[in-house]
């Protein structure tokens, strides 16, 4: 094609993109509606702008891994957030290739923090090979608020009582179901955790707990009776408002690993 000829072509398709109208500017959505019903016993609108946000939080991108607002209580490394139970001094228990063993005979081990309403991560694994049978098989527990005991026991192909199994309220609530790997495979605890309120000796609210057990839901909001005890009906008694979170030593070289949890902020109720 010649240069001459070609000049007007090209000038039309200049003038023409030159005359393509811009898109109209498209109207923002909304962020909210004060037009809308009141919700019952609160002071905002259904949704309303002025409602407050919830922080943000970071997730990890490893499985199990603790989120950004998380205490991470244990990180394979150090016991700086843990003490004695029977007093003040670092813990006894033997820390080794990022994983913590109960020690048989020097006691449980509870955190220097006082933790009420809590989501809770831990993995733990039984000794192997295993011995014994029942309770005498790779057991321990999770005390919450140091009272209220989620189980830690072997509990593949070894019969014990219902209530006295892995991931059990001790002594209340046997699980929904048994999903526990074989012994000396790793296992997983999510646990939320509403702390009882108390005014004195009188139960306002049970304290309530849902766990998932390798990811297996396992106890689903459950109302617990009181501090778990053995051989015996648990019952409530004045406590305060938190406390620690411990690991028990019941004599067995079971392992933890990756423990964190998160305080729970208060979620906002309806007036009545």
């Amino acid at each position: 094609m010649k240069i001459a000829a070609a000049l007007p072509l090209l000038f039309a398709v200049a003038l023409t993109a030159q005359t393509v109208p811009a898109a109209a500017p498209q109207p923002e959505e909304p962020v909210g509606y004060t037009d809308t019903p009141m919700l019952p016993g609160l002071p905002w609108h259904v949704h309303d702008p002025n409602r407050p946000h919830p922080p943000i939080v970071t997730p990890t991108p490893t499985p199990g891994g603790a989120p950004s607002d998380a205490i991470v209580l244990f990180n394979g490394h150090d016991l700086s957030h843990w003490h004695s139970r029977n007093g003040t001094e670092a813990p006894a228990w033997k820390l080794t290739d990022d994983y913590l063993e109960v020690v048989p005979g020097v006691g449980d081990i509870a955190t220097n923090e006082k933790f009420g309403d809590v989501q809770l991560h831990v993995e733990w694994a039984s000794p192997t090979p295993p011995t014994s049978n029942s309770q005498g098989r790779g057991n321990s527990g999770i005390f919450l608020m140091g009272r209220y005991e989620i189980q830690v026991l072997d509990s593949f192909s070894n019969p014990t009582y219902a209530d006295g199994q892995a991931s059990a309220i001790y002594g209340q609530w046997p699980p929904l179901v048994n999903p526990i790997h074989h012994p000396g495979e790793w296992n997983s605890y999510d646990i939320l955790f509403e702390a009882p309120r108390m005014n004195g000796d009188k139960v306002l609210r049970p304290a309530y707990v849902t766990v998932l057990f390798n990811g297996v839901l396992v106890q689903n909001h459950r109302a617990i009776l009181g501090p778990t005890v053995h051989h015996a009906l648990a019952h409530y008694v004045a406590q305060p408002a938190e406390d620690s979170l411990v690991l028990q030593n019941h004599g067995h070289a079971v392992r933890y690993r990756n423990i964190w949890i998160r305080k729970l902020p208060a979620q906002e109720e309806p007036k009545e």
